[in-house]
């Protein structure tokens, strides 16, 4: 599945709904993350991401793992 840009604004509500109910709940984004997508999701508000064809598609699953996992902790959330 591809990653559908609009949802990026629906994970920014869900985070505020989440923070402001001041609940510790996980928020899981699942298709079309990458390399080009993990920052954007993670800035918007996710935390969990399943990273299917990037990590299976890529010669070094290992090392897809790592570097979606820096870019992920590197995102700042707005």
């Amino acid at each position: 599945q591809s990653f559908i840009d609009g949802t990026l604004a629906k994970i920014t509500r869900a985070r505020e709904a989440i923070d402001a109910a001041g609940r510790d709940v996980w928020l899981q984004v699942d298709g079309g993350i990458s390399r080009d997508t993990i920052e954007r999701a993670a800035e918007a508000g996710a935390d969990v991401f399943v990273a299917g064809s990037a990590v299976y598609k890529a010669e070094d699953a290992a090392a897809e793992v790592g570097a979606l996992r820096e870019l992920a902790s590197g995102a700042h959330r707005h």
